[in-house]
């Protein structure tokens, strides 16, 4: 097939076939096409759209570039969770050992920060020792023993979707949602999965902060992940403040131990990770209902297995033994540390959840450049929540900085990020809207 062809149709909308799509990233993984040509497909899909059958195929075919992982003969069902991005969110610590001790296998195979977004492999090298990219035995024996291993990408996964991202992202077509959804679940998928969650976030925290292109993301994820063959459903939640009371890497690995010891009960990280383990349950058939999956996954946080797990992946991919009891003495300290005061009686009621995150990467907690070095201790703690009562002079956050200029710079970032109002505002839901099912037509 002639590859200006394949562009040309889809120019003119018209529907391309599957044969179509696989010969255009058989030869995109191939190094066959000029960026040009990849340019202008990306331009193509953006303008005219692709129906969910073409975003299957490509979602597929993309997968299917590069390596595929298999887990034949593994006891446990096989999952994972993939979150759209935000600040303070350091669920995937707390999740993947969590289904761990409910019976689950989950192989995370996660990514650095994104943005103003936090990395989940940046916050894990801060844990000495850890090894984000072990040889494949020892990955795949600790997912078969332990239950869980978060780890760097492995081998080549979807090599065609990394040359087609570097096009789309100096070509301004990266929002188009076909080639989000792709993008993101031909790397999953080739992760061996048989069921996937998505947690898709929504508001000024987040890459979506419409909750209308929130819900047209998700059901694209849902709807192509379930005509590719795995059992996906998604969940809308809030990012319109940070998930939890830290942002940054040492801080926020700090605060995931503590909900898994049990000091974090009643947190709105507490609540996304469990309704996010429930889902996972169900789809993964260890669970008939929400209800059941959620009375599961509360008794293996409570009961220590969720923590015992942690500590087994931890210390099995090159952490200490003793992490989880002494994670307040291993993980790496900032020098300076500054509390931002509240400046008058009130409420807090806002806070600009984007600026918190791009002030972690000031203080040198996240990359401008992909050559950046991080430094694992710098961010916030102790950050309040919205609602919160506050007088005058109450701390509402500790900025944690390598410097007195950038922790004093960060500081007012934090404070011009809060506002205090007179009256208490009302409260959201942090699990907003679950998506599940396929709509019609697709299969």
């Amino acid at each position: 097939m002639l590859t200006q062809e394949i562009i040309r149709r889809k120019r003119d909308g018209e529907v391309l076939s599957a044969a179509e799509i696989e010969a255009f990233v058989k030869a995109l993984a191939s190094d066959e096409l000029s960026e040009g040509q990849i340019g202008a497909f990306a331009m193509a899909a953006f303008l005219r759209g692709m129906d969910a059958q073409e975003t299957v195929a490509l979602t597929l075919a993309m997968r299917d570039s590069g390596d595929v992982l298999s887990w034949e003969g593994l006891a446990r069902p096989v999952c994972d969770k993939h979150s759209t991005g935000g600040v303070g969110d350091n669920v995937s610590l707390v999740l993947a050992p969590l289904m761990a001790a409910c019976g689950l296998a989950v192989p995370m195979i996660s990514g650095r920060g994104l943005g103003h977004t936090g990395g989940t492999l940046d916050k894990l090298e801060a844990i000495p020792g850890y090894d984000i990219q072990p040889p494949p035995e020892v990955f795949r024996q600790l997912v078969a023993e332990t239950g869980a291993a978060i780890i760097g990408p492995t081998g080549e996964l979807a090599p065609a979707d990394k040359r087609l991202y570097a096009v789309r992202d100096v070509t301004a077509t990266v929002e188009s949602v076909p080639l989000i959804t792709a993008s993101i679940l031909s790397k999953k998928l080739a992760a061996g999965l048989s069921s996937l969650v998505l947690d898709v976030k929504v508001g000024n925290g987040a890459f979506m902060a419409n909750i209308e292109a929130a819900r047209i993301l998700a059901r694209s994820l849902v709807d192509v992940g379930n005509g590719a063959g795995t059992k996906t459903t998604a969940l809308l939640t809030d990012m319109n403040e940070p998930l939890a009371d830290a942002a940054g890497n040492a801080v926020e690995v700090l605060n995931a131990v503590c909900l898994l010891r049990g000091e974090k009960t009643g947190s709105r990280l507490e609540a996304v990770t469990l309704a996010l383990g429930a889902e996972m349950l169900v789809n993964s058939g260890l669970a008939a209902t929400l209800d059941e999956a959620g009375q599961h996954v509360r008794h293996a946080l409570s009961s220590g297995y969720a923590a015992e797990a942690f500590g087994r992946m931890v210390h099995g991919l090159g952490g200490p033994a003793d992490f989880l009891e002494r994670a307040e003495a291993c993980l790496p300290k900032a020098p300076v540390r500054i509390p931002v005061l509240a400046g008058r009686d009130g409420f807090i009621d806002s806070v600009a959840t984007r600026e918190i995150g791009m002030a972690v990467i000031e203080l040198g907690g996240g990359r401008r450049r992909t050559t950046d070095r991080i430094d694992p201790a710098v961010g916030f703690s102790q950050l309040l929540a919205v609602g919160s009562t506050v007088q005058r002079g109450d701390v509402i956050g500790l900025v944690h900085a390598g410097d007195e200029t950038g922790g004093a710079r960060a500081a007012s970032q934090l404070a011009a990020a809060y506002t205090i109002g007179d009256e208490c505002p009302k409260s959201r839901p942090v699990v907003i809207e679950r998506i599940c099912g396929m709509a019609a037509g697709i299969r």
